[in-house]
């Protein structure tokens, strides 16, 4: 099944201006939410209980609200999927003594009024533990940019592996300026999301790349433009294929998942567009910023060749037993 026809060149090199601003001024906008809203932070990175109970019949929130705070102040009380469930989230300084076996009571004697209410959950994460998560998840990010670094500089070259870390880090920013724009909870499941699409993205890259590097050994074009329309066109099927499937996917866990894998869906879901539109619009075109040159590739190639070559001629030499 072909959306596009392989056999048919589109231009996107001679648009490529108009994609890169489009893509500069969502950065933008993405950049001045992160830093004008913040991020929703979820009790995994800042610390805090989180209690989510349901009753039996709807309730009003600000009544809930007005109990909670008769005990715990600055607590936050939000609805959960319907107006029967109702989570709670209380400042880890706003509770004291044993919290992991008496708070969902507490708090179950302070909504009763209401109706028959049920604790399903309560979760507590400690300020210290939530700043450890979140160093931690910084440091996988920056580990994951240098193994991709040094994965793409081994198979490709280095003008790749740039072109390949600044698409990321595009996807990456306007994921997260998505999740900050929507207040989205950032927790855990987000950090693993955004892990995700950058492995899904890299990969919509590396095939991108690796029919540009199939172009370059056996075509004879030297305009690096013309070359790189030509191998987007070929994987465009592909690509939109593959994109679609997962995207489909991922829609169906955002809409009938539930509550508490959205974060995690919107995420990918952004992620998904974002990064597949990266693979076609921007990684490619950053090669001819970044000066990749198709002669001088060619040359490594014959080079590399060469000596592998020699290679092989002394190893049949040395198993025939000739020095």
């Amino acid at each position: 099944m072909e959306f596009f026809s392989s056999n048919k060149i589109y231009d996107f090199m001679g648009k490529r201006k108009i994609f890169i601003s489009i893509s500069l001024f969502l950065i933008v906008l993405s950049i001045f939410s992160i830093f004008a809203k913040g991020f929703n932070w979820g009790i995994d990175f800042k610390g805090g209980i989180e209690i989510q109970v349901r009753f039996e019949k709807a309730v009003n929130i600000a009544e809930v609200r007005k109990l909670i705070n008769k005990k715990f102040d600055g607590a936050n009380i939000t609805t959960f999927g319907s107006d029967k469930e109702i989570l709670i989230r209380l400042n880890v300084d706003k509770v004291s003594g044993n919290v992991q076996k008496s708070i969902g009571e507490e708090v179950k004697a302070l909504i009763k009024p209401l109706g028959k209410v049920e604790i399903r959950r309560v979760d507590i994460v400690g300020a210290k533990v939530g700043n450890e998560l979140k160093e931690k998840g910084l440091k996988a990010l920056i580990f994951a940019i240098i193994g991709i670094l040094i994965y793409v500089s081994f198979r490709f070259e280095w003008r790749f592996a740039v072109a390949s870390v600044l698409a990321l880090m595009h996807d990456t920013i306007i994921s997260l300026g998505a999740v900050s724009a929507f207040h989205i909870e950032v927790n855990l499941d987000v950090l693993a999301a955004i892990l995700t699409l950058m492995g899904y993205s890299l990969n919509d890259t590396i095939v991108v790349f690796d029919r540009i590097r199939e172009e370059v050994k056996t075509s004879k074009i030297k305009d690096l433009a013309t070359l790189i329309n030509i191998a987007i066109s070929k994987t465009l099927s592909r690509t939109v294929l593959t994109s679609l499937t997962t995207f489909f996917v991922v829609l169906t866990l955002f809409l009938f998942g539930g509550e508490i894998i959205k974060p995690f869906s919107f995420t990918l879901l952004v992620g998904i567009i974002v990064g597949t539109y990266s693979s076609i619009f921007i990684a490619s075109p950053l090669l001819i910023w970044l000066g990749f040159k198709i002669d001088d590739y060619r040359k490594k190639l014959a080079e590399k060749e060469r000596i592998r070559k020699e290679k092989e001629k002394m190893r049949q030499v040395y198993q025939g037993g000739v020095v």
